[in-house]
């Protein structure tokens, strides 16, 4: 067996285990879930900020092998779309500042309601971006792309052509299955930071989708 199918089943056995993981530990003692396991700089959220950067290395390598290939667009986009990863991994420990123990810039501290360094939790005009351009917008985006990017790549040949041009690695369709019952478990979760626990799971299910996406017998 390819070491990409395994470590892909891997990624989505570790999304179940983090499901069930996180359902029975806020049945049991939502204090621990909110305060230990899903609290900053806890495992769930350090969980995340690993498999984002995972989720960036795979991309890269997937870039590497564009290059090889001679598809030079098709790596300048993947790279583009690695840093993106990195950038989510590097906001989501609020780029280490709390590891390596260094204060809070002083814009940081005059427009960052947690006063860390992280755009996301920024304050703009009395808007929070977390709720708003990381919230609401970044939401629609993730499910237009795990759940409604895989129905219609293959049915409709515009989005095709426009997601091989743009070598944007689609999810296949049980990725989307996962994507929803994820949403489904995490919302039945009566804790605070239940969120947090769809945010790993997301990091995971990107590693999963870069590793074997629908489109790599088109673009590899």
């Amino acid at each position: 067996m390819k070491t990409d199918i395994i470590l892909d089943r891997l990624a989505l056995v570790l999304i179940a285990i983090t499901l069930v993981a996180a359902f029975v530990i806020a049945q049991v003692s939502p204090e621990y879930f909110q305060d230990e396991f899903a609290n900053e700089d806890r495992l769930v959220e350090n969980g995340t900020a690993i498999f984002l950067f995972v989720a960036a290395l795979v991309l890269f390598w997937r870039a590497a092998r564009f290059a090889g290939n001679g598809a030079r667009t098709a790596a300048g986009l993947t790279v583009l779309y690695a840093l993106l990863f990195v950038f989510a991994a590097g906001e989501e420990i609020s780029w280490g500042q709390r590891i390596f123990g260094w204060g809070t810039p002083e814009f940081f501290a005059e427009n960052n309601y947690q006063n860390e360094t992280s755009l996301h939790n920024l304050t703009v005009g009395g808007y929070r971006l977390g709720r708003t351009l990381f919230g609401s917008v970044l939401t629609a985006v993730l499910l237009l792309y795990l759940v409604v990017l895989p129905l219609l790549y293959r049915r409709v040949g515009v989005i095709t052509r426009l997601a091989d041009r743009l070598a944007v690695p689609v999810p296949r369709m049980h990725h989307g299955v996962i994507a929803v019952l994820a949403s489904l478990v995490v919302a039945a979760i009566d804790a605070r930071r239940n969120w947090e626990v769809y945010e790993l799971v997301f990091a995971l299910l990107a590693v999963s989708i870069f590793l074997r996406p629908q489109t790599r017998d088109r673009n590899d």
